[in-house]
């Protein structure tokens, strides 16, 4: 089958991609690669999209890449102390400091999104190097601005008030699209990618080509320890492994993703959506991702085993 015979097949699995999230209301774009064939198909996929923590994969990697090089002990243990907690999952939500090794910072950013052990993790790695290391994978459309107390600090100046309480009502008011511009919502203003960019990302570290195998391994492992199983995973029945990042703000629902089938044929994923008015916690939206990302890979597949057919 060729390339332009693949974009006209497609064309009806994006409208039915589009047709998901708009049938609830949202906005979503989606990427997806098949790691045997290359096949690709996407919807809107070179849109730039807010990343949220789904640059702790990036994070991960440069992590994994120094530590493998030689460059970091993984097992340096690092305090977590009240001025670096930002309130949240992990470490990040603690009451009493406490000490973790850099690869169990790793961990916890991975697991539950830590981001106090995100922040703490690119601190050691440098952000010099993460940019640098992005520039290395070739992937143009991804601009990181800082670490997430980088991103909350933005988020606080955009936001404007005099203390938790006041926050807490101008931030829903803002999430909630009050015309109020929070550069954390807008990929012009904070870091973002485009879903090609980040199967880009995806097939590299699974390909062993992001760096040295053993670094790869890392962030496969780390990946497939994620705690969220439901957005991508979905769409996916027990048997099909999913290893995975997710992203969250008020509005916007990311998820990033390896599908791979018991076949061993795998899938890079990459799925971004905007909220618009009414963020709340929209479980049909984690619904809607899965179900897209199923479209997605079950035209891949279907396309491959024809490509593949005899005749």
């Amino acid at each position: 089958m060729t390339e332009n015979s693949d974009a006209v097949t497609s064309t009806a699995v994006v409208d039915e991609i589009t047709d998901t999230f708009a049938a609830i209301g949202v906005t979503g774009r989606l990427h997806a690669l098949s790691l045997t064939t290359d096949r690709e198909v996407g919807a809107d996929p070179d849109t730039p999209v807010v990343l949220a923590s789904v640059v702790k994969v990036l994070i991960a990697l440069e992590y994994a890449r120094q530590a493998t090089a030689g460059l970091l002990d993984p097992t340096s243990m690092v305090w977590v102390r009240d001025g670096d907690r930002l309130g949240g999952t992990g470490t990040a939500g603690f009451l009493d400091d406490v000490a973790l090794s850099l690869r169990d910072l790793a961990g916890s950013m991975m697991s539950v999104s830590d981001n106090t052990a995100a922040d703490l993790l690119l601190d050691r790695i440098g952000l010099a190097a993460l940019r640098s290391a992005i520039g290395e994978l070739g992937l143009g459309a991804t601009t990181v601005l800082g670490a997430p107390r980088d991103i909350l600090a933005t988020i606080i100046e955009d936001v404007g008030a005099d203390d938790d309480a006041e926050f807490a009502i101008r931030f829903a008011a803002a999430a909630h699209g009050d015309g109020r511009r929070v550069r954390a919502f807008d990929p012009a203003g904070t870091t973002s990618s485009t879903p090609r960019d980040m199967t880009r990302l995806l097939s590299l570290i699974w390909r062993d080509l992001a760096g040295s195998a053993a670094a790869c391994a890392e962030v496969r492992r780390l990946m497939s320890a994620q705690l969220n199983w439901h957005r991508l995973a979905a769409g996916f029945d027990d048997e099909v492994l999913v290893a995975a990042k997710s992203g969250s703000l008020p509005p916007i629902r990311n998820e990033i993703g390896v599908i791979t089938y018991p076949d061993g044929r795998g899938y890079a994923v990459s799925v971004f959506v905007e909220l618009t008015g009414m963020p709340g916690r929209r479980p049909d939206v984690d619904v809607a991702i899965g179900r897209a990302a199923r479209l997605a890979v079950d035209w891949l597949r279907a396309t491959d085993d024809a490509s593949a057919s005899p005749g």
